[in-house]
């Protein structure tokens, strides 16, 4: 297991990275341009080398249900991978981790094109929007309800 000491090198080599210090000698560090709400990407790191690093929006990484994975026993490899997944998954837009852009036909030959852009799901013809959904699901609803298929 990696002292306190360790784990506190180890996340400093992250400039990105800004330093907070809490209650009981505990640190947090914060990514300042996370692009959603939750900036803290290690919590309570505890001078008895406890901690957790946030990878809830790292897919297919077991959380706890805040999202936050226990530290205490990771590698030095195993905590710099961590945390660099922890910042790129807060670096990027949902449409950048998982993008969509899929091209459907009706039977007359017309052509839309579903993409995944921001939080949301776009219906293009052409250049000219035809819809916006919240879910994939509505999206692709929508373009069966109006006689599309995907290719």
């Amino acid at each position: 297991m990696l002292t306190f000491e360790e784990k506190l090198s180890i996340i400093e080599e992250f400039p990105e990275l800004e330093k907070k210090e809490i209650s009981l000698g505990r640190v947090n560090f914060h990514y300042e341009e996370s692009l959603y709400e939750k900036q803290i990407v290690v919590y309570r790191l505890h001078p008895n080398g406890n901690g957790f690093v946030f990878a809830g929006e790292i897919e297919d990484h077991p959380t706890d249900d805040k999202g936050m994975v226990n530290i205490k026993d990771f590698s030095a490899e195993g905590l710099r991978e961590l945390i660099r997944e922890a910042i790129e998954s807060l670096s990027l837009s949902p449409a950048e981790k998982n993008p969509v852009m899929e091209e459907w036909l009706n039977t007359n030959g017309q052509a839309l094109i579903l993409m995944r852009e921001d939080d949301g799901f776009n219906v293009y013809a052409d250049e000219q929007l035809e819809g916006a959904f919240n879910s994939y699901e509505e999206a692709v609803n929508f373009l069966e309800q109006e006689g599309f298929s995907r290719l």
